[in-house]
């Protein structure tokens, strides 16, 4: 196993995990159709600030509102994950990483006005949704951030 295999326990592990998407997954896709289906327009998988390498799954430009739909394994989730079985270290590790990246990226979207919503890819899709547009439709659109 060479050094840049080394988080996987197995070729076909490797494999396995780097099957998994970034972008477009099944609840991602879920959530896209049931806030489509309310008639509101979003961009997919953009930053919502130019400068930040970031992107959110749903982006609303005109009322600055970010939303993310996370991944249990990779974001931590305290309800469903679980470390694997080999390479714990390497592994908690990693989504200690994803949660401080988390966590910066919602820090600089607030200072830069955005609004950011959060969700698990275990909520169901119309409630995500509900949250969405009501966030949406109660903001009205915002001035472009002013650089200092």
């Amino acid at each position: 196993m060479t050094d840049a295999a080394s988080w996987a326990s197995s070729p076909a592990v490797r494999r396995s995990m780097q099957g998994n998407r970034s972008r477009d997954t099944a609840p991602e896709l879920a959530v896209r159709r049931a806030v489509h289906a309310r008639g509101l327009r979003y961009r997919v998988a953009a930053r919502p600030l130019p400068g930040l390498r970031r992107t959110a799954d749903l982006v609303f430009s005109r009322s600055r509102i970010a939303v993310f739909v996370d991944g249990c394994y990779w974001h931590g989730c305290p309800e469903h994950h679980r470390l694997p079985a080999t390479h714990v270290t390497y592994w908690s590790e990693k989504v200690a990483r994803n949660r401080a990246r988390d966590l910066d990226t919602d820090a600089q979207l607030a200072a830069a006005g955005w609004t950011v919503m959060r969700f698990w890819e275990h909520d169901d899709p119309a409630v995500v949704a509900n949250a969405v547009e009501a966030a949406v439709r109660s903001a009205a659109p915002k001035p472009p951030h002013e650089k200092p």
